[in-house]
């Protein structure tokens, strides 16, 4: 590895850390952190766009963390798959897609039934309504049979809202006369993406063998999920109506979620051929096509390709000859190695992979607000320490996992431990004479109550994120008006490497 004449830089990624000035609901606003907020002061300091067109989204929309991280690695902004499936909408060309028309013309040969399953959710991270409508219009002018299977959200969304969205997809399944909702179930359980299989089984086992409540209406589903306690996100597998509407041979499947990494674990039960996490049944004469490329291995029709970003961060640090290492909890590995390399699945020549795994003995993070920060700042250090990495990019999940729960004593713990790191990743960094970058991918951690109806927010945000340069001596400052898209342009510059052209965003240094 070539050895870097500039100073090394550590990119540290707050997940779910946005900035609001309003303090009602705001978790950062009230929780003790006396070295961020001293860093903000004290050093280089200005605020960048995380969501809706400043990262490739639509007016509007929240960021996440699969786009947030593509952003920071990419240093462009790019055009994420529900702009594309949208714009194919429009177009017209979405009907007439050739996987699309492949479910049609199976299930009219066989007579089976299209199952359309995903997340039911104006929420936007994962998935669409109009994406799920456009599949319902498509399938109606085929005259082919639908059954939806409806995933719950309550993560993106009030944890009891799933009522009135499954009313505007049952409205609609009855005006077009082809189509139902079979099934409803929380995202906790058709959406684990940690390798809980447990979970993923709950799912599968309602779709195939139709082990699940049962409720004559989408609302009497609704209504005894929340009667046994269960929010959206985590009510147990209802199926709708009798017989039970199961996933049979000469069935078609189509997963309308766009985002991959809570789709892959289904996705695989139902498709991979030695599929041994537990026991699935095999189907003959059956298609189980998807909307985006969930994983470069999976065999399925795939809508919408993926298209991979080329001269991302990774790949110029690797151009220069540099080492490079990608720190993170189990939780957001994904997103450090594959999204902010642009969708790569292989590690560049020099870059290491530090994967410290997540607790799987916690069934939601309020129970263990402190995660892996600890522990993640410890190889972090060690990392420093060694001198031998020019660009270390890491990620403590706290502020977004625990911002998920709604639980305003654990989000509070969970940022107070970040805070704790901060300091001390502070101190590694600048006695190595590195550059350390504090930002975000996308808000939560600010904004936990709706201010219009004072119920509890579990989602993430609008709003913008933060964007400090902590160095000694100290930088001259930084430009305003950045997104997300501007961070690696500023690597670059720091690191004394060329920005490609493809890099189209800039560099916020003063």
């Amino acid at each position: 590895m070539s050895v870097a004449q500039s100073p090394p830089v550590i990119l540290c990624v707050l997940d779910g850390f946005g900035i609001s000035h309003e303090t009602r609901g705001n978790a950062i606003a009230a929780a003790r952190l006396p070295n961020y907020r001293r860093l903000a002061a004290s050093y280089p300091y200005t605020e960048i766009g995380a969501a809706e067109e400043a990262v490739g989204l639509p007016h509007g929309q929240q960021g996440n963390s699969e786009v947030g991280h593509l952003n920071l690695g990419a240093g462009r902004v790019v055009l994420q798959s529900v702009t594309r499936i949208d714009h194919a909408i429009e177009d017209g060309s979405f009907a007439a897609n050739p996987v699309l028309r492949q479910c049609f013309t199976h299930v009219q040969r066989t007579g089976g039934t299209l199952h359309v399953m995903g997340l039911v959710s104006p929420g936007g991270v994962h998935s669409s309504m109009r994406h799920l409508y456009a599949v319902l219009d498509a399938a109606r002018t085929a005259g082919v049979t639908v059954r939806v299977a409806a995933f719950l959200d309550g993560r993106d969304t009030p944890p009891q809202s799933a009522g009135r969205y499954l009313e505007e997809v049952r409205r609609y399944c009855e005006r077009l006369g082809n189509a139902s909702i079979s099934m409803i179930c929380g995202r906790y359980y058709a959406m684990d993406r940690d390798k809980r299989w447990e979970r993923t089984k709950i799912a599968y086992d309602a779709l195939v063998e139709g082990v699940a409540h049962s409720a004559p209406s989408v609302q009497a589903a609704v209504d005894a999920a929340y009667a046994r306690g269960e929010t959206d996100e985590f009510v147990t597998p209802v199926i709708i109506g009798a017989p039970a509407p199961i996933v049979r041979d000469g069935d078609a499947c189509f997963f309308f979620n766009f985002r991959p990494d809570r789709a892959r674990q289904l996705t695989r039960a139902f498709s991979e051929d030695g599929f041994a996490e537990f026991p699935v049944r095999g189907f003959s004469d059956f298609v189980f096509a998807i909307m985006t490329l969930y994983d470069v291995s999976f065999p399925n029709p795939v809508m919408f390709g993926k298209i991979f970003e080329a001269w991302t961060l990774g790949e110029v640090v690797e151009r220069a000859g540099f080492a490079q290492l990608r720190l993170a909890e189990t939780e957001k590995y994904a997103h450090v190695t594959y999204f902010f390399s642009g969708g790569r699945e292989e590690p560049f020549a020099g870059e290491d992979r530090v994967l410290v795994p997540s607790a799987r003995d916690v069934g939601t993070y309020d129970h263990l607000p402190q995660m892996r920060a600890r522990e993640i700042t410890e190889k972090a250090l060690e990392a420093i320490a060694s001198q031998r990495y020019p660009l270390i990019v890491m990620n403590y999940a706290n502020p977004d996992m625990v911002g998920h729960t709604g639980n305003w004593d654990a989000i509070i713990t969970a940022l107070e431990v970040v805070d704790e790191c901060l300091g001390r990743l502070e101190a590694a960094a600048l006695s190595s004479g590195s550059t350390l970058i504090v930002t975000a991918d996308h808000g939560n951690a600010e904004e936990k109550i709706d201010r219009k109806t004072g119920e509890r927010l579990t989602a993430h945000t609008c709003n913008p994120v933060p964007l400090i340069l902590i160095s000694e001596p100290k930088s001259g400052g930084l430009a305003a008006g950045g997104k997300l898209a501007d961070v690696a342009p500023t690597i670059c510059r720091l690191l004394a490497l060329p920005q490609p052209e493809l890099m189209t965003g800039r560099c916020l240094l003063a």
